[in-house]
């Protein structure tokens, strides 16, 4: 994976289609990302077009993990928030293929989020995962802090309750 470019996507359709593929086969496999299998692709665009649109806006930033033409994996850092809180930011819809996984495209991922969340001024981050088969392993590994779970938070992709567990982590002047 020493070829894994990160860069900040932005609307076109070429990217809308590859994150949509991305956000269908990550449902498919289980992601708990806030969707039901199955998805169809037209949903999972619809909600990459809404997402990149703000992401035009400063709203926030969709960073994609190239492994060379091939879209690895994404991570969304959530910069609209209320006035006071504006110091903070938060970690949404990490994924990576399936046939990524375990390559380090997480984590290249997370660490490009932060640098650039620092960048913006935020010092803290925050995130949830699902209980059952999320990235819990990888934030802590991360440095972020476990703050609690919240028991049958949502709907399991394949059906089935999971909780979440929701963390935290100081960036930037804040660490």
């Amino acid at each position: 994976m020493n070829s894994l470019q990160i860069r900040t996507l932005a609307r076109a359709p070429s990217t809308n289609d590859m994150l949509a593929d991305l956000l269908v086969e990550t449902v498919a496999a289980g992601g708990s990302v806030s969707f039901m299998h199955p998805l169809a692709p037209e949903t999972a665009g619809a909600f990459w077009d809404k997402s990149l649109a703000a992401a035009a806006r400063g709203e926030r930033v969709v960073l994609g993990a190239w492994d060379g033409a091939v879209l690895a994996g994404t991570v969304t850092l959530l910069l609209d928030c209320p006035p006071n809180q504006l110091h903070r930011a938060e970690i949404a819809k990490l994924m990576t293929r399936p046939d990524h996984r375990g390559k380090g495209v997480g984590t290249r991922l997370m660490r490009a989020a932060e640098t650039l969340a620092a960048e913006k001024g935020r010092t803290l981050l925050v995130l949830d995962t699902a209980t059952e088969e999320g990235a819990s392993g990888l934030y802590e590994k991360l440095g972020f802090t476990l703050a609690g779970e919240i028991p049958d938070y949502a709907l399991k992709p394949h059906g089935g309750l999971t909780g979440t567990l929701i963390y935290w982590k100081r960036i930037g002047s804040a660490r």
